[in-house]
C-alpha cells in the first residue's frame, strides 16, 4: 500500500521472450532491462525456463532471503505497530542538529 500522498507505481513490466530472440538481442534486452526496470521471462519451446532482472533489485532479492535480515525486518515491523516509531522529519531533524554540534567543536581547537 502506498504512502499517502506518494505516487502511485505502474505495474511492472514482463514480457516473455524466447529464449533464441533473447541471444540474438541480447545487449539491448539487457539495456532494457537494466534502464527501465522491466523483467523478461525467457522461453524455451513456449516454457518458462528463467527471469531476467536488473542487477540491484536482484541482490535486493537475495539479501530478502538472509534469515539475519528477515528477523530484522519482523522486529521493526512489531515495534512499528507497537507505536515505537516516529516521523521521519523529526529523525531528521535531530540527526542534523547532532551534526551541527560536532561540526562546531571541531571548529574550536
Amino acid at each position: 500500500m502506498a504512502a499517502r500522498g506518494a505516487p502511485v507505481k505502474p505495474p511492472p513490466i514482463v514480457q516473455r521472450l524466447p529464449l533464441t530472440q533473447a541471444r540474438i538481442n541480447l545487449g539491448a534486452l539487457l539495456k532494457r532491462v537494466h534502464l527501465n526496470k522491466e523483467y523478461v521471462i525467457l522461453e524455451k519451446d513456449g516454457i518458462p525456463i528463467a527471469g531476467v532482472m536488473d542487477v540491484h533489485e536482484f541482490e535486493d532479492y537475495l539479501e530478502l532471503r538472509d534469515p539475519k535480515v528477515r528477523e530484522h525486518i519482523r522486529k521493526s515491523n512489531q515495534e512499528y505497530l507497537a507505536g515505537k516509531s516516529r516521523p521521519a522529519e523529526e529523525f531528521l531533524q535531530e540527526l542534523r542538529q547532532g551534526a551541527r554540534r560536532r561540526t562546531k567543536r571541531r571548529g574550536r581547537t
